[in-house]
């Protein structure tokens, strides 16, 4: 463990047992900490930035009302992403049908914002990309949320598989699992629109 994790966990296990002892400033500095980092991987699994903030919400609830009986013995992000990934999956069992897609990578700008595109692209260029991008969510909101929460922690967040597999609660075969399912829908789905563009561009 490098200083810096180390300095960062023992800040963290610092403010955990002061928060357990109902200190409600080491809480909300947790909530700092934690509160971008909690949002945005909401965001990738949620696609919709509603969603995400009900769902930023919820997991801090359910940190202060499970603190106490919080181990330890992961990191307290790890334990973050997996009741995240739970509530998400809560949600999506709720509601079977996502109905706001946002980008790929990022949550959607304000209003009045905009993105300047680079020198050398052209609209043309902008306007493939931007398809792309609404077919590439569309693929993401339609894959199971088992497989979804694996593939954003994966390819989206760059977690490894042992990490990933702890923060999901199954073995790491079972994330390659998933993984490759997820990577193979996806591959499936968006493979009309890569040949025909391969070939509209020959």
């Amino acid at each position: 463990m490098t200083a810096k994790r180390s300095f960062e966990k023992n800040n963290d296990d610092q403010l955990i047992a002061r928060a357990r002892r109902g200190d409600e400033r080491a809480f909300l500095e947790l909530v700092r900490k934690y509160d971008e980092t909690v949002y945005k991987f909401a965001f990738k699994l949620c696609r919709d930035k509603t969603s995400a903030e009900e769902t930023m919400q919820d997991t801090f609830i359910s940190m202060h009302r499970g603190l106490k009986s919080f181990s330890g013995r992961s990191k307290l992000s790890t334990w973050l992403y997996r009741i995240v990934s739970n509530h998400c999956l809560m949600k999506r069992r709720r509601r079977n049908v996502d109905t706001i897609m946002e980008s790929y990578d990022e949550p959607a700008l304000a209003a009045g914002d905009e993105k300047t595109p680079r020198w050398n692209e052209t609209p043309a260029d902008v306007l493939l990309k931007r398809e792309f991008r609404k077919l590439l969510d569309k693929a993401i909101l339609a894959l199971p949320m088992e497989y979804r929460i694996v593939f954003t922690l994966r390819d989206l967040e760059d977690r490894s598989t042992a990490e990933t597999a702890k923060i999901v609660g199954i073995s790491q075969e079972a994330v390659k699992s998933r993984l490759r399912r997820a990577r193979a829908f996806l591959r499936d789905t968006l493979h009309p629109y890569m040949s025909h563009q391969g070939t509209s561009l020959q």
